[in-house]
């Protein structure tokens, strides 16, 4: 009998510490190598960690939500060769009465838990191979757990059979059922008296840390404008109805974001990064484009990285594809970093003005609110515009609010006669 002590790893990038985001095995839990065991989180990214060897876990080293620091004990599993046996011997037999499956099948049906009963139970022909661990976010189990349903019995689409949120929601519709059932109404009005304590860890604890820390340290100077973007709403339409059913939209995001980066040419001092520790402000020829996405875990921020070297269509597809990515949790560690300025959305639900905060280290972030029809002068005539408030916030130790306000004016008048957007 042996015990092998797993130390929290380097995770890159100057990491010294991590919080537990998620523990996936428990104390008694039967083990194999490469299962997943625990998901950390740094500063840039949750990372998942799987088990170094097989074997029967004895102890684990801090509950959910607490911090540990490279180097430190982890995890301990004992590996004498009694347990090896048990979480060997019975997929041995298995292979023998069935045909040996694919890589990629194996991956996306591997997701019940292993214990010495669920071992012993693969020795039944009708019973389902449950040979690894469910692979998935938080979110997806807590949703999981409010509709009652079982994730060792929903395929997963994703690296290593991850289940991902569409995964999720297909089951979902094909059960007939929902996330969050409701209870039935009450008979008449009742007073409730109930609470509910949900404990600040994972991403929403670095969210809370960082918004905190961004509005303690960085007075923020915030500029509403208002923009008439019916020409480029227009321009829009017909590029879009040029395009066939099957070929996604274009979103005015990426007429945005292109516009961005024709304006910053003009005014480098809010494309740029604060470096505390060295007092120094480090100004960007590149645009390192940050779209802030909702997603079930919380705010993250893909980036597009190189935007000038884009064009609309170019642009349109990279935000696509590094939002869905950050949206389903296959978003690569420097894909969610390294942003140099970041442009944030809430879509249809905009509502008139809001207050941004800025991104750190970034000094600039520019927030997009909902476009509406509305009754506007133009040339002494009332007539219908479309229009839409862009709300920015700026860094008013390194950006005047004249360089702020003029940078969001000269986006406006590109935004109001598009042509300009494509013009070198």
């Amino acid at each position: 009998m042996s015990e092998y002590i797993f130390k929290l790893p380097d995770l890159g990038e100057g990491t010294v510490e991590a919080e537990i985001a998620e523990w996936m095995v428990k104390v008694g839990d039967m083990v194999l190598e490469e299962d997943p065991i625990c998901a950390m989180l740094t500063d840039k990214a949750a990372v998942e960690l799987t088990a170094p060897v097989s074997g029967k876990v004895i102890s684990i080293g801090g509950a959910e939500g607490d911090t540990v620091s490279v180097g430190s004990p982890l995890i301990v599993i004992e590996t004498s060769a009694e347990v090896t046996a048990s979480t060997s011997e019975k997929p041995a037999e298995k292979s023998k009465e069935e045909p040996k499956e694919k890589p990629e099948e194996k991956q996306a049906g591997d997701t019940g838990p292993v214990s010495a009963t669920a071992a012993a139970s693969t020795a039944s022909p009708a019973a389902p191979a449950t040979a690894g661990k469910v692979v998935t976010s938080p979110s997806i189990r807590a949703r999981a757990r409010e509709a009652g349903i079982d994730l060792t019995q929903m395929p997963g689409s994703g690296p290593r059979g991850r289940i991902l949120k569409k995964d999720f929601e297909t089951f979902l519709e094909r059960a007939g059922t929902t996330a969050a059932p409701t209870s039935p109404a009450p008979s008449q009005l009742q007073a409730r008296t109930g609470t509910t304590e949900i404990k600040v860890i994972g991403l929403r604890r670095k969210i809370a840390e960082r918004m905190a820390q961004s509005t303690r340290e960085i007075p923020h100077f915030t500029y509403v404008e208002e923009v008439d973007v019916t020409t480029l709403e227009s321009l829009r339409d017909h590029l879009n109805s040029l395009k066939t059913a099957a070929e996604p939209k274009l979103s005015p995001l990426a007429f945005l974001g292109l516009a961005v980066v024709r304006v910053l040419r003009d005014f480098p001092q809010c494309n740029a990064h604060y470096d505390k520790e060295r007092n120094v402000i480090v100004r960007y020829d590149a645009v390192h484009l940050g779209i802030a996405a909702q997603t079930d875990d919380g705010l993250k921020v893909p980036v597009v990285k190189h935007s000038e070297t884009y064009d609309l269509e170019g642009l349109a597809a990279e935000i696509r594809r590094v939002t869905s990515a950050a949206r389903d949790n296959t978003a690569k560690r420097e894909e969610l970093s390294g942003s140099t300025i970041t442009i944030t959305s809430l879509g249809k639900m905009g509502g008139i003005v809001s207050t941004p905060v800025i991104n750190q280290p970034e000094v600039g972030i520019i927030g997009v609110n909902k476009a509406v029809d509305r009754p506007m002068v133009i040339n002494g005539q009332v007539t219908v515009r479309r229009m839409m408030n862009l709300s920015s916030s700026f860094d008013h130790r390194f950006v005047d609010g004249y360089d702020g306000a003029a940078m969001i004016q000269a986006l406006k008048t590109l935004l109001e006669q598009p042509a300009l957007i494509f013009m070198p």
